[in-house]
């Protein structure tokens, strides 16, 4: 049986990461989005169990103790973690899962899978990622600085990521076409299809003597 791969999408906020998946999973492709918990209160539309399944921190920090979560990390205070159960029952059944993380979630990703893939996704410039937050008119100018600032520690890990995506404006749909194309490159790799060899010679039809 084939592998299911795990595909890590992270870039700075204003970057389009929600936009860019959503309109891959959009296409009906062999992916499963995993949906993570966090701490932190809906915005606008989110749905629970949609964008993101809310808890308390209380019930996160129970999730820790468990062992419950795949990757996990803290940030303005709040968590986020991508619980096992979202991971490990569709990548062994052949599908891959796609997250959209932060770059600490990322290299725990990476650790505990080397194989996994991971896509940075950027806007053409800082100037224009100011511009895509400012526009948004949803947080403080506190909170617009700090976003931007993280911006620039997220850049320090480019090299860790194996491609990148640049969400130029009016280019989303390039973005998603690309992904796609590094989903289809991925899945034709050996290691994604341990069972090959064994199906090419007919090994499992053959009758012993």
């Amino acid at each position: 049986m084939k592998r299911g791969t795990i595909f890590v999408l992270s870039g700075p906020a204003g970057s389009g990461k929600s936009t860019v998946r959503e309109k891959l999973m959009q296409k009906g492709l062999n992916f499963h989005y995993s949906v993570s918990d966090t701490t932190r209160k809906p915005r606008g539309a989110e749905q629970d169990g949609v964008d993101y399944r809310f808890i308390t921190k209380a019930e996160f920090e129970d999730g820790i103790a468990r062992g419950d979560y795949y990757e996990y990390a803290q940030y303005t205070g709040e968590y986020y973690g991508t619980p096992v159960s979202q991971l490990i029952p569709y990548i062994e059944k052949g599908v891959n899962v796609i997250l959209e993380i932060d770059v600490a979630g990322a290299m725990q990703v990476r650790e505990r899978d080397k194989n996994a893939v991971l896509v940075m996704l950027l806007p053409p410039s800082y100037a224009a990622l100011e511009q895509r937050l400012r526009d948004r008119g949803t947080e403080s100018e506190e909170k617009i600085l700090k976003r931007l600032a993280r911006a620039r520690d997220e850049l320090n890990f480019f090299d860790k990521y194996d491609y990148f995506l640049l969400n130029d404006d009016g280019r989303i749909d390039e973005c998603v076409r690309r992904l796609e194309m590094i989903a289809e490159v991925e899945s034709d790799k050996t290691r994604n299809n341990p069972d090959f060899p064994n199906k090419f010679f007919n090994i499992q039809g053959e009758t012993k003597k």
